[in-house]
């Protein structure tokens, strides 16, 4: 007798994919036993069931890699704890390089694994061999291996994550359509299907490829796009080894994991197809694609200078599905900021098997405690913002991404579909100047300056070494220390809070002291429970009960919601984002004041324009908003204007600017300075994971007060009994050395953490980095300068000195080091 529907759910989970059946087992593992799983048709017929299957771990972040650690924990127990097979084997993965650029990398990606606590061991030619004998290695040039990677059956082992969701009291209803979920007044009050109405508050959405189309009609934004994938299933190759491990050909765009006596080959062509661009078919569903032979010719030819035995062997298939890819080649996991309780768990860019185990443990936690285990700013659906609500943009980025899925991941390296995008009004101005622009959320910033009259071309030149702009980053850097430096920071994001209760509201989500008279300026973190940092931005207080809000332009999304969602629901306030009306040029340098002296009749002078003040000037006639502060650690002003108003105030300040230096600059040169002056970087040496006191902030938490702000009990805790991890400063003598983050930290030779963050300061003329000393046992100043350092970079060990005050002394203009 079928089961009938619940009445009521605590939760309903949309997808009988791998990531459904996952999220569903980890949420009745957590008690939440009324939780229901519905699947359109059967579970794993969307794309589940067609995945080739491989499990890799390693990732560039640390948190992401941990997920992907944690699937492969899951497999290694589901079968035991199901009873039911799960095609599981840990087989350990193979990754080749053919060149030395590549061979660099896989050393520097073998130093991230350390730094993680993954065990990755380089191979000679010979030694990889030896694991795959059936591969030619003339070209070889060395490989890693990852003993723990694996693969596993998809079918089975999401059958499995089903079973072991029953055991544990979910419920899953096969054939059962969400045909629309019922919303009023911004809640969630249940999910309409073929066979009736469940009531619930909170829904996961891991419908695949689906998942885009139906979000958008409840207003929730999933920028994934279904891509056609091909891979070759082999008949039995004779005298193969059944052992083998998975096997990855970066340089051939290729992979390959053993099958009952053959191969599955795949790869990722650089000119992928992209499917159902007008809708998915209404009753696709267990079903492939026709397979296109012509279009995987390339990869075939590929994997035939690395497998001559493919070229007898007998083809059983080619299996050509759809898989959902995401622009930046992430996956998408958490709570739509559009739709309060609506999760997504989508876009895998076909390594959903690898993360389905783990994206269903985060996905449910985050359902049920309200955030996620760890931080996973890179995963997170708030990275997203005005350019993805672009289908076109979305298509052109996602085939980019597919293609270079398999390409050199270099150092500062840029997209270049969809652009320009978004635009400043400066920007043809700068460009016809030498900018070389980069491209962050769809805006277009300017990273470096080409010397035009030198013959210098505006374009990176990617490498590991010291890239092409090293040169023309140091003479912006130089020019902010010695004279002054222009530069357009349009795209921060800005926001307008204002309201009865305004000020009450960011004074409980701010952690610093928002409360200061109007005209103040206050740089903040907004905290969790936990006193991690959730934002880093500055607060100006423009009146009594109005604010100005500016913040990284990546952060748009995340702050804005994150400001939304935390500030007490009895509060009156509006809070608007103003990023598109606001130009932003930031004047930065020791010449500053008499530049700005040129153009504006206010007064300027420190004792008339105290840092960390801002108010109204007119420079050229317009209204500007002048905010004193720095991010590089030099006298300067952020000045604020309207769009319209933006190219009469650039060209003011250039003209007045010019005879004493002025120089346009980008933004690898804020980055160089910021490093110096040991300013950090919310997304890398600070966010959730991280609290003030561990980051070296504490000074800018408001602790005397008295007031009460969110994260403050965790702050008070953390201040009586210590803190395990501490953000230090590394340098490194050495000038062939290159910092890039993740780099291992040693201290007296035991693995300690990685860099956060990685750079060089010109001033000083050295190679920086920031990480966390970790000790379980406690971690304070005298610890952390007591030891000695080394950093491991690309598995070479390289001594360095730490720190922990800042590099350059604007004020004294001295080095500390």
């Amino acid at each position: 007798m079928a089961k009938e529907l619940p009445a009521t759910a605590k939760a309903v989970v949309i997808g009988g994919g791998i990531v459904g059946c996952s999220t569903a087992y980890h949420l009745a593992k957590l008690g939440w036993t009324d939780t229901v799983l519905l699947e359109r048709k059967k579970l794993t017929s969307g794309t589940t069931f067609h995945a080739a299957g491989l499990v890799g771990q390693l990732r560039s972040n640390a948190n992401i890699t941990e997920l992907l650690g944690y699937s492969v924990d899951l497999y290694n127990r589901l079968e035991e704890e199901t009873g039911l097979a799960t095609g599981w084997k840990m087989n350990g993965g193979l990754r080749l390089a053919c060149n030395e650029a590549r061979w660099e990398e896989v050393k520097r990606q073998a130093t991230t694994a350390q730094s993680f606590g993954l065990d990755m061991q380089l191979l000679s030619p010979t030694e990889a061999q030896k694991l795959w004998p059936i591969m030619s290695v003339e070209d070889v040039v060395g490989a890693a291996f990852l003993p723990t990677d694996g693969q596993a059956n998809p079918s089975d082992i999401t059958q499995a994550l089903a079973k072991g969701a029953r055991m544990a009291g979910a419920t899953i209803f096969e054939d059962t359509s969400v045909t629309n979920i019922r919303v009023e007044r911004g809640k969630i009050q249940g999910v309409q299907t073929n066979k009736g109405f469940i009531e619930c508050e909170i829904v996961v959405c891991c419908a695949g490829q689906w998942t885009r189309e139906f979000a958008r009609r409840f207003g929730v934004n999933v920028p994934l796009v279904p891509v056609q994938h091909q891979y070759l299933i082999t008949e039995t190759i004779p005298d193969m080894p059944r052992n083998l491990p998975t096997l990855r050909d970066p340089d051939r765009l290729t992979y390959y994991k053993e099958e009952v006596g053959g191969l599955v080959m795949g790869g990722y062509e650089p000119n992928p197809i992209l499917w159902a661009e007008d809708g998915i078919p209404e009753d696709f569903h267990f079903t492939l694609l026709q397979s296109d032979f012509d279009h995987f010719e390339p990869m075939m030819e590929l994997a035939l200078g690395r497998v001559p035995a493919l070229e007898t062997a007998g083809i059983k298939e080619l299996v050509n599905g759809p898989e959902s890819f995401t622009p930046d080649g992430n996956f998408i996991l958490g709570e739509a900021p559009e739709l309060k309780n609506f999760f997504v768990g989508a876009g895998f860019n076909a390594f959903g098997i690898a993360s389905g185990g783990g994206a269903g443990m985060v996905l449910a936690e985050w359902v049920a405690k309200g955030e996620p285990p760890y931080d996973l700013w890179g995963a997170d659906i708030r990275r997203f913002g005005r350019p993805h609500f672009d289908d076109d943009w979305i298509k052109k980025r996602t085939v980019e991404a597919y293609g270079k899925h398999y390409t050199m991941a270099w150092p500062h390296e840029e997209h270049q579909s969809g652009r320009p995008f978004r635009t400043s009004p400066l920007y043809d101005r700068l460009k016809s100047v030498g900018a070389c622009f980069g491209e962050k959320l769809g805006w277009e910033r300017p990273n470096w300056f080409a010397d035009i009259a030198a013959s210098e071309t505006p374009e990176d030149i990617y490498s590991f070494g010291r890239q092409n702009w090293f040169a023309a980053v140091a003479r912006e850097h130089k020019a902010a220390r010695e004279t002054a430096v222009l530069i357009d920071q349009t795209s921060f994001a800005k926001f307008h809070l204002a309201g009865p209760h305004a000020a009450a509201a960011i004074d409980w989500i701010a952690a610093g002291d928002v409360l200061r008279p109007p005209g103040s300026v206050i740089y903040t973190q907004m905290l969790n429970d936990h006193g991690g940092i959730e934002c880093d931005l500055t607060v100006t207080r423009l009146d009594e009960n109005e604010f100005y809000i500016v913040t990284g332009t990546g952060f748009a999304t995340h702050d804005y919601n994150w400001i939304l969602k935390n500030i007490p629901s009895h509060m009156t306030f509006a809070l608007s984002d103003i990023t598109e009306q606001r130009s932003v040029l930031s004047l930065m340098g020791p010449l500053s004041r008499d530049i700005m002296a040129q153009v504006t009749n206010d007064d300027i002078s420190h004792e008339g324009f105290p840092f960390a003040t801002g108010r109204m000037i007119e420079i050229a006639g317009h209204a500007v908003m002048a905010l004193r502060l720095t991010y590089m650690g030099e006298l300067g002003w952020e000045l604020h204007m309207s769009v319209e108003h933006a190219a009469e105030v650039y060209d003011a300040l250039m003209s007045a600017g010019a005879p004493l230096g002025l120089r346009n600059a980008g933004y690898r040169s804020i980055e160089s300075c910021r490093l110096e002056k040991g300013y950090r970087a919310w997304g890398a040496d600070i966010g959730p994971d991280h609290t003030p006191i561990e980051a070296g902030l504490g000074w800018a938490v408001k602790m005397k007060s008295g007031r009460d702000f969110k994260g403050r009990a965790a702050i008070e805790a953390q201040k009586k009994e210590g803190v395990r991890k501490m953000l230090a400063c590394f340098t490194v003598d050495d000038p062939d050395v290159v910092l890039l983050g993740r780099e291992t930290i040693y201290r007296n030779g035991e693995r300690v953490g990685w860099l956060s963050s990685g750079g060089y300061g010109h001033t000083i003329e050295k190679s920086i980095g920031y990480g966390y000393v970790r000790n379980p046992d406690g971690v304070d100043k005298e610890f952390v300068l007591d030891g000695s350092y080394e950093l491991d970079v690309a598995l070479t060990r390289v001594p360095c000195k730490v720190h922990l005050q800042p590099l350059y002394d604007p004020e004294m203009k001295k080095i500390k080091l």
